[in-house]
């Protein structure tokens, strides 16, 4: 008996040992895929750094080539357009010394004729030479410029150009071996995703970041945010498809972009909320996101297609402006918030079993008015509004008590406190009413 016992012990730790190796596998092995990773980020990155330096560079000796083309064209015309007017008076003055020669010439002949003539007709030669010889002005000569007074072309290069674009040259672009700037969280919302990024580099100082996403089946990545944030809610996400993200940063002071952080994939489960349609005071965007409380007479409250609000999520209300400089005239039965049940025939969530703000900062629970208020609605405001249960009692499907503990923020200020409800609430219905038009709200 003690011989089995023994036995068994000495099983036991083999199956334990050989439980223990399988896991140390696992784990060397998922090491390994890591390195692999890693080997191949290195490689696809240094091979992608390769081809745009060399696409940079390869455009850059273009463009150089083009514009000193054209410069060396543009100097060309100068000496061209120089020399053509510097030319043109001198052409001018040679036409007049030739003419003149040409007339010398047949005073000369004409003369000799006369002096060589025949006795009877010489007088009257001479007489005619004369004449004529007076008439043109022997004695009058066309002004030729010296040489110092023409233009004597030439070019002035400087050799400083060479140096200049040298030393620009040498300090044209860097090669960074990480980027200052990385992914750091995703955190999944209805039809969204709050991306968040961070510094890496303690001695980068940013000054824009630049977010850029894509659907892992598309080719191109898209700008979707630029400013001084450290994270963006990048709304119009399909549920459970897969999109990656990328974002860089701007130095101080720089124009240029840092280079672009490891891509990393993000996606949302959480269907989008999306207001009901069929209500008439309300127009709504084609992703029934956002709701504009139109011209209408009819009032009402508008709630959400479905429960889709769910304890432990941050569900946001935004204004936004409906093409006017305000948002549309306040009212004091105007309200944004949640609820248990969508009910017909309220004009506001200033009831039983809903919680809801309105527009003035007054919060209502249960269609009461709590003393806390918030700062008033207004365009640009984000309401936000965070529950998380905290249970009394047993509860089962026949109710019981239920508590959820309410944080509802406006404008950098809060109310936080807790709804008793007589029974138990896994999801909960949006809404909103407003009495005046020009109202617009987004939901996300």
């Amino acid at each position: 008996a003690a011989g089995e016992a023994e036995v068994r012990l000495l099983l036991q730790e083999a199956r334990e040992s050989i439980e223990a190796a399988r896991s140390y596998r696992r784990e060397l092995q998922q090491r390994l895929r890591g390195l692999h990773q890693a080997r191949e980020q290195i490689k696809d990155s240094a091979t992608l750094t390769r081809d745009v330096l060399e696409q940079h560079f390869s455009d850059l000796k273009g463009t150089l080539k083009k514009l000193l083309d054209e410069r060396l064209m543009s100097l060309l015309q100068e000496v061209d357009v120089i020399e053509q007017e510097s030319i043109k008076p001198l052409d001018e003055c040679q036409k007049l010394i030739e003419h003149g020669v040409s007339t010398a010439d047949d005073l000369l002949r004409e003369g000799e004729s006369a002096v060589d003539g025949d006795v009877g007709q010489q007088n009257e030669k001479l007489c005619n030479f004369t004449k004529k010889a007076l008439h043109i002005q022997l004695d009058s000569l066309p002004e030729v410029p010296s040489l110092v007074d023409v233009p004597c072309l030439s070019a002035q290069l400087d050799d400083c150009l060479l140096t200049i674009l040298k030393n620009q040259i040498f300090r044209h672009g860097t090669v960074a071996s990480r980027p200052p700037v990385q992914l750091e969280e995703f955190v999944e919302k209805p039809g969204g995703i709050l991306v968040r990024w961070c510094k890496v580099d303690d001695d980068f100082v940013a000054q824009d970041y630049r977010l850029q996403y894509r659907k892992s089946t598309a080719s191109h990545f898209e700008d979707v945010y630029v400013g001084s944030e450290t994270e963006f809610m990048v709304l119009h996400i399909d549920p459970n498809v897969d999109y990656q993200f990328r974002v860089c940063a701007r130095g101080d002071g720089r124009q240029e972009w840092s280079p672009w952080s490891v891509p990393q994939t993000g996606h949302t489960t959480l269907v989008p909320h999306e207001w009901t349609t069929g209500l008439e005071g309300y127009s709504l965007s084609s992703r029934r996101n956002i709701a504009l409380r139109n011209d209408s007479q009819s009032c009402g409250v508008l709630y959400s297609k479905a429960p889709t609000y769910f304890c432990g999520q941050t569900l946001t209300f935004r204004q936004v402006l409906s093409g006017i400089e305000t948002v549309g005239q306040p009212d004091r039965r105007d309200s944004l918030g949640v609820c248990v049940e969508q009910r017909n025939g309220d004009d506001s969530l200033q009831r039983d079993k809903a919680v809801c703000i309105s527009t003035n900062g007054a919060v209502f629970v249960n269609g009461k008015e709590m003393t806390n208020q918030l700062p008033a609605v207004t365009s640009g405001s984000t309401v936000t509004f965070d529950m998380e249960v905290v249970q009394l009692g047993p509860c089962s499907n026949e109710g019981g008590n239920f508590k959820l503990r309410v944080t509802i923020s406006s404008n950098n200020r809060e109310v936080v406190f807790d709804w008793v409800l007589d029974q138990c609430c896994g999801s909960l219905y949006f809404g909103c009413s407003f009495s005046y038009p020009g109202w617009k709200v987004l939901v996300f």
